[in-house]
């Protein structure tokens, strides 16, 4: 058995061929964010008095309707539960699914040459990646097809809905933020128009009926908004790499030949992506 597992490592070494798991670090979402961010608070700076900008009556209207109302729409264990999701599209990008298939290859071939039990040797590297952990698992207890399909489809499924409901709580929050900055920008106006004889509480009620708007355009337009079509986009990439992965663990279940897995993960591949494992 360490002789079957020694070869798998040197196999892989020799190759230069790993197995990529697990999600990767994006500097480019937190970084853009910041961006957008700062180049509207230089414009406000280079317009005039930045503290200008600043009314907590206005961003409390915002900030806290817009959280109730989509708690609303949401119950609160949902909303609580999409925070890591939120957090997690931010920071990290999903592995390229090119990448994904070759180290599908690079198993399949050692299965294929040493059995599915040289697949013990290699979980732990898998231990970011709790699908891809699973159905190696699967396949190193030669727990039938069937049985993997069924498992790997139902865990699928259920992180799709997971992260379909977190990026609904997102774009709700995107519909709702301009909705409560112009209900403060109505509430403005009405308190300026109540105040035309007192000159002191004209500008204290024009700062609350325009900011608020100005609040829910930001938030919908550089939080909720592209944090949603982010959670979209790696729901989307998540799903065609749990695809790749249930192929290639059901192939090695049976244990099939390498080169009729590259043909059906080639098949899933967008053309640009496909690999081409034996040269």
């Amino acid at each position: 058995m360490m002789a079957v597992e020694t070869d798998s490592n040197r196999r892989l070494r020799s190759t230069g061929r790993t197995v990529r798991t697990g999600a990767t670090a994006d500097p480019l979402g937190p970084i853009a964010l910041i961006g957008a961010v700062a180049l509207v608070a230089l414009a406000i700076s280079l317009g005039g008095s930045p503290l200008a900008f600043f009314h907590f009556p206005s961003f409390l209207m915002v900030v806290g309707g817009t959280f109730a109302v989509t708690c609303v729409s949401f119950s609160a264990g949902e909303v609580i539960r999409a925070h890591p999701t939120m957090i997690g599209a931010l920071t990290t990008a999903t592995p390229e699914p090119m990448d994904a298939a070759r180290g599908m290859m690079t198993l399949a071939d050692m299965v294929r040459r040493h059995g599915p039990l040289a697949l013990q040797d290699q979980l732990p590297q898998f231990k970011d990646d709790p699908f891809l952990h699973r159905a190696m698992s699967l396949v190193v207890d030669a727990a039938p097809q069937e049985e993997i399909e069924a498992v790997m489809a139902a865990e699928a499924d259920a992180t799709a809905q997971r992260m379909q409901r977190s990026a609904s709580i997102l774009r709700r929050a995107a519909e709702v933020a301009p909705a409560m900055g112009l209900i403060g920008t109505l509430v403005g106006l009405v308190q300026m128009l109540g105040s035309l004889d007192e000159p002191s509480k004209i500008g204290p009620a024009m700062a609350l009926a325009l900011l608020t708007t100005l609040y829910g355009a930001l938030l919908a337009n550089i939080v909720f908004g592209p944090l949603a079509a982010k959670i979209e986009r790696n729901a989307s990439a998540e799903a065609l790499l749990r695809q790749i992965y249930m192929i290639g663990a059901v192939s090695m279940a049976r244990q099939e030949n390498p080169r009729r897995l590259e043909i059906l993960l080639n098949s899933v591949l967008p053309p640009w992506q496909q690999i081409r494992f034996f040269g």
